[in-house]
């Protein structure tokens, strides 16, 4: 199932009441970075994207769903977890794909499957967000950057930090990296 990026944010701004031009003053990105984005001739980043949608302000979960998430569901089989991103890169090296568990407004707890593939990267601009975050690596080897210090990790390594230091995850392996993650409050 392919998802439409652009269309989604057409969607999501003239529902805002906003226009391009409004929408990238208030993203911090250009006029001209909306407009390929809608009509889908740029494919954004993770962290493109969800700088644009804090102009809105959306997240990125409440971008990708489509349905109202049941509230009372406790448990989720591989196939209900939520996409993020629908491999939004899958065009260029390195897709990065994010399932999440649930409503992760309703528990204050973002709860992700994480897949990236090899050449895979949160992108160039570092993460950073009002948060605390943690994870293990369930499989293969990823890079974790954490202000100045680097980390590599390898199955069974894991991981917790405060998210307000700039962050970024890089798979520089030659084999999938598969990561579960929590984070409080959600971000994306």
């Amino acid at each position: 199932m392919d998802f439409d990026v652009g269309g989604r944010l057409r969607q999501v701004r003239e529902t805002a009441g906003l226009s391009q031009r409004e929408l990238a003053r208030r993203a911090g990105v250009t006029n001209g970075t909306i407009s390929l984005i809608e009509q889908n001739r740029n494919s954004p980043s993770v962290s493109s994207l969800r700088r644009v949608l804090q102009g809105v302000p959306m997240t990125l979960s409440e971008f990708f769903s489509t349905e109202d998430t049941d509230l009372e569901k406790i448990t989720f089989r591989h196939d209900e977890l939520l996409p993020l991103t629908n491999e939004i890169e899958r065009n260029n090296q390195g897709a990065v794909s994010f399932l999440q568990v649930g409503d992760s407004r309703k528990y204050g707890l973002q709860i992700l499957y994480e897949t990236y593939q090899p050449g895979a990267d949160t992108g160039r601009t570092m993460l950073q967000h009002a948060s605390n975050e943690g994870g293990i690596v369930i499989s293969g080897t990823i890079e974790l950057t954490v202000g100045d210090s680097k980390h590599i990790l390898n199955t069974g390594d894991s991981y917790l930090f405060d998210s307000t230091l700039p962050h970024r995850f890089r798979n520089t392996s030659k084999e999938p990296c598969v990561i579960v993650s929590a984070c409080t409050p959600p971000y994306l």
